[in-house]
This record gives structure tokens, C-alpha cells and sequence, in this order.
């Protein structure tokens, strides 16, 4: 953030003040972790904030301190509305369209006269924020919170709970410390936090070994249902609803899924298609290994976007009309 934004939030932020924390639709590690170690810092500070998410987060989420004092828009649109309504300065985080938190949400936000921050790490921000953080460069959100707070010299207050928060999304968002996104700084980052205290064992195991029994099943479906494409070095796998429903699934048991198509030798591309027959789409997620950009593959054919070797999209045809359309688009494009 350039000095002379870091001294308009300043002085946003020179008294106390009804803030909101947006983070995007369906919100993962890094959208709650950098939302809920914001909302830790603002308090500190003197401030009155509150987390609103467009709709349920993942019960996998719901250890992370506070998470109990977040409101879900979806769910109690009547007092989100009055709570957005009221407040004098709104932060979105992980995100840089309002589009990103749905239709009802976006006119919602579009109505409002209070500032708003942006804080993200996509690529094509868009212009609604007095005052945006947005670089590319960044693996995470979360580590983006670490930098603003540091930013506005308040880093000697980050305690225990803000970067227990932190923490979550970096982890998240960097897969484990493997993507190229991570750097030196990441690990230095981390590295304080652990001296302050955080428990990364156990954070760790909340994450990614506290899954239930019907999240396994749909995860072995999932590997399943893989299909390899050798000539484009692909893969790609599926769930359709039926196959989730015959499992139970909650929010957030799919996520990560899409990684296990990358864990083959000579595969570097693979996606995942969801189908969500209440939204009416599939839902997809690309991965990829090396400079193949998954973030423009999926801009031009799957109305999404996100990083270059991670992105989402989505398609209103038929689960199997999409991956057809998925294997045609192949043939015209360079993986390497």
C-alpha cells in the first residue's frame, strides 16, 4: 500500500469506529482467517467491528477465535442489512469485485455511502474501494493483514489471536508452504508468529485432519471418478449432486479435492467440476504446475479468474455439456 494511502486509513482509523469485514461467497482459509485477524486487531483498537459472509462458511473454519460472532447475510439478511447500513467504513478481503459475494449481497453493498478497503491478492481489482491493498505478488490475504497492520506501526499488537487467524490463511493458501507464491518473507512471517505463541501443530491438524467420515467418502468418489488425458498432460475429475447428496455433504467437504489431480507424474493442469444444482452451475477449480496460467485459461473460458496456478470458474450447462466443452478447449491450449 503506497505511504500516502497508509495515512488516509490512518486517519479512517483515528477514532472508533462500526466497521464491516466482507470477505468473499464461500469463503475458504484465507477469506476467514485475514477477515477474523482483522476484526482481533480492529477491537484492539478500539473499534466495533463485525464479519459479515455472504453465506456458511466450513465447519472446518469454526474453531478460528470469534468465528461465533460472524453473521451470515444469506441467513439473517435483516440484520446484516442493518448492520452494513450502519456502518461508517467497510473492509473486503480476498476479494476485488463485489460481484464475489453474489447477487443479493453486491446490491446490498452497491447502496452503501461508507468508504470502503480493499485488501487482496487477485489479479484485475476492481475500482469501488477509496483505499485498496492489492498485489499479486502475496500468497495469501492473510499475510497481506500481517504487512497493513505492520504498515500502520501497530505490528508490536499483533498478539496470539490475530495470527493464529493469520496463520490459517497463509497455510491454506500457499499449500502448506509448497505453491511458488510462497517466499522467504512468508516463512519469516510465520516464524513470529510461532514465537508469539500460536500453535501451528494444532492449527494444522483442525485443517487438514479433522474430517468426517462422509468428507472421506466423497473424496474417494471424487479420486473415483479421475479421468487422465495423457496427450495434454490432464487431469480432471467430477461430483455430480447426486453423488453428493448420497454422502451427505456440508460446505467445505470438497475443498483441496482438486489438488490430488496434480499429484501425478507428467500431469501439470487439472480441474475439478461441482455440480450445485440450488445455484444452477457447476462449480469448477483449476490447478496447475509451472507457468501454465490457470487464471487466464479460465477468464476466457469458464467466466472466472484467480492466480496463475490457482483459479475458479464456473458454467451453466449441463455437468456433462461442460466437460465436453472442458476436453474441446484442450486441443487449443499450450500446456507445458
Amino acid at each position: 500500500m503506497k505511504p500516502q494511502d497508509i495515512e488516509g486509513v490512518k486517519q479512517l482509523l483515528a477514532s472508533p469506529k462500526k466497521i464491516a469485514i466482507i470477505p468473499h461467497r464461500n469463503p475458504d482459509g484465507d477469506a476467514m482467517g485475514s477477515t477474523l485477524g482483522l476484526y482481533h486487531y480492529l477491537k484492539l483498537k478500539g473499534h466495533e467491528p463485525t464479519v459479515i459472509t455472504p453465506n456458511e462458511f466450513p465447519d472446518f473454519l469454526a474453531w478460528l477465535p470469534s468465528s461465533n460472532t460472524v453473521k451470515v447475510f444469506e441467513k439473517d439478511t435483516e440484520t446484516s442489512n442493518k448492520i452494513l447500513s450502519e456502518a461508517e467504513l467497510i473492509f473486503t478481503l480476498d476479494f476485488n469485485m463485489l460481484s464475489r459475494t453474489g447477487d443479493q449481497m453486491e446490491a446490498a453493498l452497491k447502496k452503501l455511502q461508507a468508504p470502503f478497503i480493499m485488501i487482496d491478492h487477485h489479479q484485475k481489482p476492481g475500482d469501488y474501494a477509496v483505499y485498496a491493498f492489492s498485489d499479486t505478488s502475496y500468497g495469501s490475504t492473510c499475510e497481506m493483514i500481517y504487512h497493513f497492520i505492520k504498515g500502520l506501526g501497530d505490528g508490536d499488537i499483533i498478539d496470539k489471536t490475530i495470527a493464529s487467524c493469520l496463520y490459517t490463511g497463509i497455510v491454506t493458501d500457499s499449500g502448506s508452504f509448497r505453491y511458488p507464491s510462497t517466499t522467504g518473507t512468508t516463512h519469516r512471517v510465520v516464524a513470529e508468529f510461532i514465537d508469539k505463541g500460536i500453535d501451528n501443530t494444532a492449527i494444522h491438524s483442525l485443517l487438514f485432519d479433522n474430517h468426517s467420515h462422509n468428507r472421506v467418502l466423497i473424496l474417494a468418489r471424487a479420486l473415483q471418478n479421475m479421468k487422465v488425458l495423457p496427450a495434454y498432460k490432464t487431469s480432471y475429475t467430477t461430483l455430480s449432486q447426486e453423488e453428493l447428496n448420497s454422502f451427505g455433504h456440508t460446505k467445505g467437504d470438497t475443498e483441496g479435492i482438486v489438488n490430488y489431480g496434480l499429484c501425478m507424474k507428467d500431469i501439470e493442469f487439472t480441474a475439478m467440476f461441482t455440480e450445485n444444482k440450488d445455484e444452477g452451475i457447476i462449480k469448477i477449480s483449476f490447478r496447475s504446475k509451472g507457468d501454465f496460467d490457470v487464471n487466464q485459461y479460465a477468464r476466457e473460458h469458464f467466466s472466472g479468474g484467480g492466480h496463475i496456478n490457482a483459479a475458479g470458474g464456473k458454467s451453466t450447462e449441463s455437468l456433462e455439456a461442460t466437460i465436453q466443452k472442458f476436453i474441446a478447449t484442450l486441443a487449443h491450449t499450450k500446456i507445458d
